[in-house]
């Protein structure tokens, strides 16, 4: 036996020996080894060389021997035909593997189940797991993370419980998978628990999926004890807690957590820094945003991190920056460009949000929902009535788009804020949806702007009969009969706020100054600041006055005096800022403003003549857009 092992070269015993060529007949692959090696050697080098064809051939060439080769070798084309989309030749290699008999290892079937699953034909993928005579972990898993893969949760959790049945322990990746087929916070938290109890919880990606999933469930509580449970961190761990309060509108700490994570000594990568501009962009930080911005330049090509570049300068309102990042970019998708697009308009722009969009189509870019809603927008926020209706009424015929609640969202604004609200009650009533409360708000602001009472009650219970406890329709319904001078009818929708113990909003504004955040409420003295603001403000008042400004009284919605409405007016939350940001910034930067509610119509000419006669940039961003004022003018050129 040492004799005849000698005359055999080591490439053919790694062949033949393991195990002798898979063939039933030995003796005589010993009596006469050379074709048979051959044909193994030219098959092996074929797959190695990744030679689809010659492989394919060669291995018809066994096929008629009744011979296999070694499973790595199927192994390594099988992985050939995946890259090439070989499906055929992926069918051939099973039935090859399994011809006369033959039994391949188990981590050759798991193979070919990937092999099905990454071309798409499940129902192979799950013929041939069903038929396996011996499943392992590998086989359970890739199943498991198909069936997540494909929302379908149920039949995901249905195997795990196949595999444990089976005598199969779930692994890391088997938990990791499955975490995200959960259907609530008691499947998740069962699942926690059979993971503790396999000394899993201490695993990165385990961890990691733990905390995702809590997330998703705004259980950021039970997700952070995940997190601090264990003294050692991993880069993994920190983007899932920080990726997690971002998810949960919690930008605040996210933050904090990204200065934790810098000072444990870990460096930021692509999935860190999407998340913190992310943070940034809810909170509207556009100083901070640009820092990071720095960190992202070593990411270049990265286009899920350019896109949230780019979202967080259009959101907080620096075109010129959102545009240079725009042009930049090496890579844009679909993403890329609806961003541009909603930017340009929210920040009023809207011609140019137009003439993007014909250059994305004309760049092959096919438009998906979210850019025709950033069209639409353009259109409502610029009275494009015309354009509007192509746009809404070839989405379908152009672009294969079959239109959802925002376009009609938005199709509603449009008509309601060009005073057509006929048109708009008539749309309503024709929409293949049901209108929700988010349509009828929308109606009734416009009812509020051209003052029609009649209809503004209509779309008030509406909005009341959806949601009895909207104090913001009761508001608005408050502020249309007090700009009509109906008080007893403003008393009877109070007393009705009172009887559900609803109450209005206060209007709010803040301002970034040295990285701190000043917040300002109408009315309100408690700033540190408040008596030289109001010192400002009053100078600032008289100055304008002395061109002409007439405060608007209209916008006063109590039954007061003259002279009590004008000092109503004085104090307005985004007055109070303004007067602070000019003491406090420099000259060259622009005054940058949020406001919790739409700026009323005597701050929006406040603010034009104060950029006039202070010669600054003022920028308020309401909850829908931005006003960029410059040299007495507004973006929004008054119709908003």
């Amino acid at each position: 036996m040492k004799s005849l092992l000698k005359s055999i070269t080591p490439l053919s015993f790694s062949r033949i020996a393991s195990p002798l060529l898979y063939s039933s007949s030995i003796s005589l692959q010993i009596q006469n080894p050379t074709p048979l090696s051959t044909l193994i050697d030219d098959f092996t080098r074929f797959c190695y060389q990744k030679d689809l064809p010659k492989a394919i051939n060669a291995m018809d060439s066994l096929q008629k021997h009744g011979i296999w080769a070694d499973p790595i070798s199927y192994s390594t084309l099988i992985k050939c035909c995946i890259d090439s989309g070989a499906i055929e030749q992926g069918k051939l290699i099973h039935r090859h593997v399994f011809s006369n008999g033959h039994e391949p290892k188990t981590f050759l079937i798991n193979n070919l189940i990937n092999m099905y699953l990454r071309f798409g034909l499940f129902n192979d993928a799950c013929k041939l797991f069903d038929e396996m005579p011996e499943r392992n972990v590998v086989s359970w898993t890739t199943m498991i993370t198909t069936f997540t893969n494909s929302k379908r949760g149920e039949e995901a959790l249905k195997l795990l419980i196949l595999m444990v049945r089976e005598g199969v322990m779930p692994n890391m990746y088997t938990f990791s998978s499955v975490l995200r087929a959960c259907d609530g916070l008691s499947t998740l938290q069962q699942l926690h628990c059979s993971m503790i109890k396999r000394g899993l919880e201490s695993d990165v990606f385990v961890r990691s999926a733990l905390i995702d999933i809590y997330a998703k469930w705004g259980n950021l509580d039970d997700g952070f004890r995940v997190f601090s449970e264990m003294v050692t961190y991993d880069l993994i761990v920190w983007n899932s807690i920080i990726g997690g309060f971002v998810q949960n509108n919690d930008g605040h700490e996210a933050l904090n957590l990204f200065k934790r994570m810098k000072k444990a000594g870990f460096q930021a990568n692509q999935g860190t820094l999407t998340s913190v501009l992310r943070a940034c962009t809810g909170l509207v930080l556009l100083e901070l945003g640009r820092q990071v911005h720095a960190h992202v330049l070593k990411f270049e090509r990265d286009l899920i991190l350019n896109n949230a570049l780019l979202d967080m300068y259009c959101k907080c309102g620096s075109l010129e920056d959102a545009e240079s990042a725009f042009k930049r970019m090496s890579e844009r998708d679909v993403i890329s460009w609806s961003t541009m697009i909603a930017g340009l308009a929210q920040n009023g722009q809207s011609r140019q949000a137009l003439e993007l969009f014909e250059s994305m189509k004309a760049s092959g870019m096919k438009p998906n929902y979210i850019t025709v809603v950033g069209v639409l927008f353009a259109c409502s926020h610029a009275g494009l009535v015309e354009d509007g209706w192509y746009y809404f009424r070839s989405m379908k015929r152009l672009y294969d788009i079959e239109p959802g609640r925002e376009h009609y969202g938005c199709m509603v604004d449009l008509l309601g804020r060009a005073g057509q609200l006929d048109e708009a009650i008539r749309f309503i009533h024709e929409m293949e949806y049901a209108p929700d409360s988010v349509t009828w708000r929308t109606l009734l602001g416009a009812c509020r702007v051209h003052h029609n009472v009649k209809l503004a009650v209509y779309a008030a219970k509406r909005i009341l009969e959806l949601e009895p406890n909207d104090e913001g329709a009761y508001i608005l319904l408050s502020n249309i009969y007090a700009n009509s001078w109906r008080w007893d009818d403003v008393e009877d929708v109070r007393k009705a706020m009172r009887r559900r113990g609803l109450k209005k909003e206060p209007g709010r504004s803040w301002i970034e100054v040295d990285k701190q955040i000043h917040a300002f409420v109408v009315g309100d003295r408690s700033h540190p600041q408040i008596d030289d603001i109001s010192k400002e403000l009053s100078r600032l008042i008289q100055r304008i006055m002395d061109v002409g400004y007439v405060p608007d009284t209209n916008f006063v919605l109590h039954d007061l005096e003259k002279e009590q409405k004008e000092d109503s007016l004085r104090y307005h939350s985004e007055k109070l800022a303004m007067a602070f940001g000019l003491m406090n910034s420099a000259k060259e930067k622009p005054i940058r403003i949020m406001k919790n509610l739409r700026i009323c119509g005597d701050c929006h000419t406040f603010a034009k003549l104060v950029s006039k006669m202070e010669c600054r940039n003022i920028v308020i961003r309401d909850p829908i857009r931005f006003h960029h004022f410059k040299d007495g003018t507004c973006s929004c050129t008054d119709y908003w």
